[in-house]
């Protein structure tokens, strides 16, 4: 029997500590109006005692309570992350241990910000592969931890958080189309936690590494406007659709500019754009998972309307790619 896959459930959680623009000014040279006007943010959330798994399995256990479903029951999990607790174990691994789903395979996807959409396109296609029935798919990130807090260049940008859905196996197609790429010679744009060398084979003095986030903001801005309207095209071409056909446009949360010439390219109306990163900043991997579920509380999105909902990230990689829903 062919099978399909869809997202029965969304959730998504944040740390409890809010940071407004004005608590920024108070640490370093900047302002409310110099971070709103350049990016639309005015609010972060920031952990001051969770990590990366805390996060995770707090919307594994979410995603459960409000599915019915019991952990056993799972076959896999998926964790999209960018700043996981370990190089090793995976962070899908301490979740999977956390909610005692012994039955679930769990591995990372390392994709940045693209993480969530290279992620829902993997789980669908172990389920639609017969093998699999039902999986979660989270994105979750503590971007605080790799930060450099006295560069306001990329400290006022991000926060942490974490957001995911369960996948099911259905009947019918709720995926239409997927789009990925990749292009690792423009790897240097955006980089963090770079790793020294430091074996007794090594050179000395050992080789110094920024272990922070770096980010070229120009050449990422640039990158966005131009690649990311192509990957949504091609993506609907796929599907034989137009831009006109999609009811909704969930793009990573990077840069409200970004998301406006974005619109703009792609000559659709702005209002189909959903948009939250006033509230969170850019949560990496996390941002698209807490948009979809945002917008699923608020009726916006109502999953089985069969509403067309393009979900599309971008990042570091360079990654970045759609996937097409029927929700």
């Amino acid at each position: 029997m062919i099978q399909f896959s869809k997202i029965s459930a969304t959730v998504h959680y944040t740390p409890e500590k809010k940071v407004t623009n004005d608590d920024l000014s108070q640490i370093m040279d900047t302002s409310d109006e110099w971070i709103r006007t350049r990016t639309g943010i005015a609010n972060r959330h920031i952990a001051t005692s969770e990590n990366t798994s805390d996060l995770c399995t707090k919307v594994a256990q979410l995603l459960l309570e409000k599915s019915n479903t019991p952990a056993d029951k799972l076959d896999f999990i998926l964790v999209a992350s960018m700043t996981p607790d370990y190089a090793m174990p995976s962070t899908a691994s301490l979740v999977q241990g956390n909610i005692g789903a012994s039955n679930a395979f769990a591995l990372d996807v390392s994709a940045a910000c693209s993480g969530f959409i290279y992620a829902l396109t993997l789980a669908d296609k172990l389920i639609c592969s017969n093998a699999y029935r039902k999986g979660l798919v989270i994105g979750g990130e503590v971007i605080s931890k790799i930060l450099n807090w006295n560069d306001r260049s990329t400290a006022v940008l991000f926060g942490d958080g974490a957001g995911g859905v369960l996948l099911t196996a259905d009947k019918k197609p709720y995926i239409l189309a997927e789009e990925l790429q990749t292009d690792g010679t423009r790897w240097s744009a955006l980089t963090a936690g770079e790793l020294p060398l430091h074996s007794p084979y090594s050179p000395s003095p050992f080789k110094e590494v920024n272990p922070y986030l770096q980010m070229a903001g120009r050449e990422i801005f640039d990158f966005a406007i131009r690649d990311i309207p192509k990957n949504i095209i091609a993506t609907l071409k796929k599907a034989k659709l137009d831009v006109a056909d999609v009811d909704y446009y969930l793009l990573h949360q990077a840069n409200v500019r970004i998301i406006d010439k974005i619109a703009k390219k792609l000559g659709t109306p702005r209002l189909k754009f959903l948009t939250n990163i006033e509230k969170y900043g850019n949560t990496s991997a996390a941002s698209i998972p807490i948009l979809l579920d945002e917008a699923v509380a608020k009726g916006t999105l109502i999953l089985g309307s069969g509403q067309k909902v393009m979900l599309t990230g971008f990042g570091g990689g360079l990654t970045w790619g759609s996937v097409l829903l029927s929700i």
